[in-house]
This record gives C-alpha cells, sequence and structure tokens, in this order.
C-alpha cells in the first residue's frame, strides 16, 4: 500500500486528471477521497493546490463539453443512456430538467455536490438550449466550488495532523488504503441504493403486455380504460411528442398536489422516459403513501411501451404543471 502511495505521490497530477475525467465522463468512481487526499499531501508540499486546481478544472471541462455537445445533438438518447446505466436511485434525469427550467445554467454551480446531478447537468443544459458560453462560465466556476471544498478540507485535516509527527507519518502510511477503503465504500453505499430501489419496484411495476391487455379488455366490455398518466417534463414531450393513447400528461409535483385527478375505482398507470423508472416508480409510492393504493409504474417507460410494439397517439398537447393550461405542440 506505501508503494501506491509512492506511485500516487509522483503521478499525482496525471492520476487527478484521469480519475476526475473518468468520474465527470459518468464512470462510477468517486473522485472525493482523491481530492480529500491530494489535500493532505499539499499540507507536507507533496503537491501544490495552484496546480492540483487547474488539472481538475481542465478534466471537468473535457468531460463536462463532450456530454453538453452530445445532449445539445443526441438529446433524449443521451437522457436515457444515462438513467440505464447510473447508480443513483434518488437522482433522476426528470428531477435536473425540473431544477435547470427553473434555475437555468445557476444548478452548475451546486451540480457536481449532488451524486447522479453531476453527470447529468451538462448534458441537459445542452438539450435545455443553453449556450456554450454560459454552460462553460457556469460549470467552471461550479467546478472550481466543489474542487476547491473538498481540497481544502484535505489541506485543513493535513495542516492539524502534521502539528503531531508521528501522527503524520502513521497517515503517509495508511493513506494508500483509506483513500482505496473511501471509494468502495461509496461505490457499495450507491451499488445498495441502488438495489434496494429495483428490489421496491420489482413488486410495483405493470408489464406493457398487462397494460395493453387491460386496454383491449377495456374496448371490449365498453368499461373505461387504466388512467394513464405521462409524467415526462415538457422538454422531453416535445423531443419525442408521442404518448400511450389516451395518456394525459401531468408533472410529478403536480399530481402530487392534485391527487383529486386520480380517479379511485379504476388502474393508475403512470409513466416516465427512464427506462429504470425512476420517477415513475417515485411518484408512485408517494402516491401510495398518501392513500392512492391503485397506482402502478410501467416498466420501461416510455420506451418499453415502444419496444413492445404497441400504439401510440401523437401529442397535440400536453397538461403543463402547474396551471393545468393545455399548450399545443406545432
Amino acid at each position: 500500500m506505501f508503494s501506491l502511495m509512492r506511485l500516487f505521490e509522483h503521478h499525482a497530477y496525471t492520476i487527478l486528471f484521469g480519475w476526475v475525467l473518468a468520474e465527470q465522463g459518468g464512470m462510477p468512481i468517486p473522485s472525493l477521497p482523491v481530492m480529500l487526499a491530494a489535500g493532505t499531501m499539499s499540507a507536507a508540499h507533496r503537491l501544490h493546490l495552484a496546480y492540483v486546481i487547474p488539472v481538475i478544472l481542465l478534466a471537468c471541462l473535457i468531460s463536462d463539453s463532450v456530454w453538453y455537445f452530445l445532449g445539445k445533438r443526441f438529446g433524449r438518447r443521451i437522457m436515457n443512456l444515462l438513467c440505464r446505466f447510473s447508480l443513483e436511485s434518488t437522482t433522476c434525469v426528470a428531477k435536473t430538467q425540473g431544477t435547470m427550467m427553473k434555475r437555468g445554467a445557476f444548478t452548475l454551480l451546486f451540480a457536481k455536490f449532488v451524486p447522479g446531478l453531476s453527470t447529468v447537468a451538462a448534458p441537459i443544459a445542452g438539450q435545455a438550449g443553453i449556450t456554450y458560453p454560459v454552460f462553460v462560465a457556469y460549470d467552471m466556476l461550479g467546478s472550481l466550488i466543489w474542487a476547491a471544498v473538498w481540497l481544502f478540507a484535505g489541506r485543513f485535516f493535513g495542516d492539524v495532523a502534521e502539528r503531531s509527527r508521528s501522527f503524520f507519518s502513521l497517515l503517509e502510511h495508511l493513506a494508500a488504503p483509506l483513500v482505496l477503503a473511501g471509494v468502495i465504500g461509496l461505490l457499495a453505499q450507491r451499488l445498495w441504493k441502488r438495489r434496494q430501489f429495483r428490489t421496491q419496484l420489482r413488486g410495483l411495476r405493470l408489464e406493457p403486455t398487462a397494460l395493453m391487455a387491460l386496454i383491449e379488455a377495456a374496448q371490449e366490455e365498453g368499461t373505461e380504460r387504466p388512467f394513464i398518466v405521462d409524467l415526462r417534463h415538457p422538454l422531453d414531450v416535445l423531443a419525442d411528442p408521442l404518448v400511450l393513447p389516451g395518456a394525459l400528461r401531468i408533472g410529478p409535483d403536480e399530481l402530487k398536489l392534485r391527487r383529486e385527478l386520480l380517479p379511485t375505482d379504476r388502474d393508475v398507470v403512470l409513466y416516465c422516459t427512464c427506462p429504470s423508472e425512476e420517477t415513475s416508480m417515485k411518484v408512485a409510492m408517494d402516491l401510495r403513501r398518501m392513500g392512492v393504493k391503485r397506482v402502478r409504474p410501467l416498466r420501461g417507460g416510455l420506451q418499453g411501451w415502444k419496444d413492445a410494439g404497441y400504439p401510440l397517439d401523437v401529442v397535440e398537447s400536453v397538461v403543463s404543471a402547474p396551471t393545468l393550461t393545455p399548450i399545443t405542440l406545432r
């Protein structure tokens, strides 16, 4: 382990650059322990923060710019990819889109402090039409704040530890296993949260085939079909103006506030854009806690319905939160 610390010391700037670049590129390797270690090493003058910070900013600029242009060019397809492979079950693309629409580029100032949001913020900024110069200005300022917080936290700890030479010497020998344990611990926490989410999801979600059978049965019997709610953000509807037959588009927050919109005599089916059903699952669980029991998320969301080859309607109007006034798509 001590040799690993020597390796990090001799190639610290290269390792920091590659590590942050990989994390911001979407790989599940948290850089927080590495930045704390770099800050601690700067207390012993093994590293210089004046060099470390520009290295981290350059890594963030490269990875975030790539995601920005991918989001600008491919939009929803990139969001689906990120949503499918993200380890953050508590953070969803739809939530980030809502924050970006409310606060604009200001969201980028704190995005890197929120797991999951850090990766999706850049492509959503491109999808939302934020200009590249504005994106770079806010993204770099946010990256600077993010890096400075953890680097100077590590530096503060290093300054305190250096007052005791024996303790600092011990810390040098344990630095590599501590950093490794921090990385593994954060990764394990994210994997556990994702597994917990999938366990909760397994017993609730409705298969596209089952929903189609309910729709066909309602048509044959002349009864009301399931109440289908499209939870997608307006950005997604504009990019892909297709909905399930008879679906009503209502935002997640508005739906929870206006639960009287939901019927109690038939099934309520929710779907979103994320193939992992992040948004629809969370809204379904919230509604169940509020007393709406016949509510289920659609497995695979809109993409799962498309993949099954079932019919879709072209959107002529959507319900816009919070006013519930129709907006015509042209």
